[in-house]
């Protein structure tokens, strides 16, 4: 099998379209027409994980986190990237990072955060936004059917948890072909005036090629007429962090027992307690100070996430308790889902999980 090959099971899992424009996610290094030893799933691709690699025989490691985040000036092995990628290139071993594409996706880091706690009725905390287009265009009845179907196969059509979403009108179209013209409908320089139907699908913008390459392939005119529009909908199913509920409310100091037990947490840092029932819970895997006003605003009694600073606290304006549980483990699982995920997707392929810890972080 071709790292290519997995490469593309990797993005119906998370699509790159999902990622953050800050972050560096998808091929990091290394050919994808290369055949694939084996791979190996892990959290960070220190280099420890790329010798582990080597050990197992896997010439292709699936990172959480990019281990190359911004730009490289030189590979001198002068720090840990570095010392990384010259060992993953002399080794022939290519690197991968799925990190935010995964994280606003509906099933991932969030999803699998919450699940670890058993939260049910989970919905995303930030919805993406400038995330969502709209296709309008216009054909006779005959051929409406053809055209609304090949846009739902391209991935058209679905809101929320529903599919094969679209509007239709009818109207009456016109138009005179030129000396160049091939019109199905009329002659060459005939005024048409032909019974049409509107169609009006919405779709995620990363398929827009694909939309317009159906549409173009299933419409009956020579000349198609459409237009796409840039939403300003939230989209309610990608996005940054989540919230859910406890099926039955506990006092505070029972959940932080709970966390601290699921997430196998070092520590937990913590706002001033409140006093009250824990039931609504919101989480963001990773680095999450920016979303403390969207826990608040969703009602939850308490917020989940890592790398809070001394001020980040203060927020917490006694509306919510906020908590540090630490990056990696808000994270922990991640990996393993990726492993199972890929091991259901490709049966016949050797999947290995990294047995690094490559949480920087220590406690007493």
């Amino acid at each position: 099998m071709k790292i290519k090959e997995i490469i593309t099971v990797l993005e119906e899992m998370a699509p790159l379209a999902y990622a953050e424009d800050f972050d560096n996610v998808g091929l990091l290094l290394g050919n994808q027409d290369d055949k694939a030893t084996g791979v190996l799933i892990c959290h960070d691709a220190l280099e420890s994980v790329i010798e582990e690699a080597i050990a197992k025989n896997c010439n292709f490691v699936i990172c959480f986190h990019p281990i190359i985040f911004s730009g490289i000036k030189k590979i001198t092995g002068k720090n840990y990237v570095e010392r990384s990628v010259l060992k993953a290139i002399k080794n022939d071993i290519a690197i991968y990072a799925v990190h935010t594409a995964l994280d606003n996706h509906k099933s991932g880091v969030n999803k699998i955060f919450c699940d670890a706690l058993g939260l049910i009725n989970t919905k995303i905390l930030i919805p993406k936004l400038n995330f969502i287009q709209k296709l309008v265009t216009y054909t006779i009845p005959e051929n409406a059917e053809q055209v609304r179907n090949a846009l739902f196969d391209a991935g058209a059509g679905k809101i929320g948890n529903y599919d094969n979403c679209s509007f239709t009108s009818k109207g009456v179209g016109t138009y005179k072909g030129n000396e160049d013209s091939n019109p199905e409908i009329g002659e060459r320089f005939e005024f048409v005036e032909a019974q049409e139907i509107k169609i009006e699908v919405t779709f995620e913008k990363h398929l827009q090629s694909k939309i317009l390459k159906a549409l173009f392939k299933n419409h009956i005119y020579e000349e198609v007429a459409y237009q796409i529009y840039d939403l300003q909908n939230s989209h309610q199913n990608i996005g940054l962090g989540m919230v859910g509920e406890l099926e039955n409310p506990i006092s505070e100091v029972e959940f932080f027992l709970l966390v601290k037990t699921k997430m196998q947490c070092g520590g937990i840092r913590h706002s001033s307690l409140l006093g009250k029932s824990i039931k609504k819970v919101a989480v963001l895997g990773g680095s999450g100070s920016f979303a403390i006003k969207n826990a608040i605003q969703a009602e939850a009694d308490v917020f989940l996430t890592a790398d809070l600073k001394y001020h980040n606290f203060y927020e917490a304006e006694n509306q919510i308790v906020l908590a540090d549980i630490g990056h990696f483990e808000s994270e922990r699982y991640t990996k393993n889902y990726i492993v199972d995920y890929l091991k259901e997707k490709i049966t016949n392929f050797a999947f290995v999980l990294s047995e690094e810890n490559t949480n920087p972080v220590k406690y007493l």
